[in-house]
């Protein structure tokens, strides 16, 4: 009986199932609140994968009134931003447009038209070296820690999506960036949907949950549901995997404040 906070809407343009049967769906698993965060308008159109800043109110809209149907059940407000350098000013307008419960800090952009995740530029990889751009991801995600913008991070190495790894030890890319979140105090996600991708694990690997620990950094754990059946999904895993590590309590978030919940 846990919570999950990474829920998209149909806003997103590659998420399917209106959000009261995401909400049934966590009911019926037994989680004890939701939150929805779909990805962040941009100023202009910046990709096909994001609702437009016109629709941000029809967003928060579709929070409140499915809110209405289910009023004694925790529907937290929040958005999946991501962390492109140049629109930081973008974030902290958006910041300010909602009553959020929580911002959640992304990065899926090395560059203004690399998009690391987006499956229609898989040809990419092919002509990248994959070191220098494992160093860029992890150089943005410090950035993004120290940036003061977000409540908690998403998918830490989201980079391995499509399973193209260096060859040297990966826990090398990841000390400077959780350095940064311990120093900022942020939490961080444990994200189900890399089970779901070519990759076929948890977002982060166990390495780098096993440095976040000894930082004393906060988790939770995310499905990044883009249907309803995905809500909650192999949660039981990741509980298994952050109590190995030596976890026992998750972050909650209600109006941008944590409320420490115990395993």
């Amino acid at each position: 009986m846990i919570f999950d906070y990474h829920l998209h809407t149909p806003l997103c343009g590659h998420a399917v199932g209106e959000p009261y049967l995401y909400v049934q769906k966590a009911i019926e698993k037994g989680l004890i609140e939701i939150g929805f965060s779909d990805h962040n308008p941009m100023p202009y159109h910046f990709d096909d994968w994001r609702m437009r800043l016109d629709q941000l109110d029809e967003y928060i809209g579709l929070v409140e009134e499915t809110r209405k149907k289910f009023p004694q059940y925790p529907i937290r407000l929040g958005l999946e931003c991501d962390f492109i350098l140049g629109f930081e000013e973008h974030i902290r307008d958006l910041s300010s447009r909602a009553p959020w419960d929580y911002l959640i800090g992304a990065v899926h952009y090395i560059s203004r038209d690399w998009d690391i995740d987006n499956p229609s530029k898989l040809d990419r990889w092919k002509k990248t070296d994959i070191e220098a751009t494992w160093t860029e991801y992890f150089s943005l995600y410090t950035k993004m820690a120290c940036s003061g913008l977000f409540d908690f991070l998403a998918h830490p190495d989201l980079i391995k999506k499509f399973n193209h790894k260096p060859s040297r030890d990966l826990a090398s890319f990841y000390e400077e960036a959780l350095t940064a979140m311990a120093d900022h105090h942020l939490a961080f996600e444990i994200n189900t949907a890399g089970l779901r991708k070519p990759v076929k694990e948890i977002y982060p690997e166990k390495r780098f949950l096993e440095i976040a620990y000894k930082k004393n950094i906060p988790i939770l754990i995310s499905s990044d549901a883009h249907d309803p059946n995905e809500v909650g999904q192999d949660f039981d895993l990741a509980l298994d995997l952050v109590r190995e590590v030596g976890y026992r309590e998750l972050t909650m978030f209600k109006s941008r404040k944590k409320i420490v919940f115990p395993l």
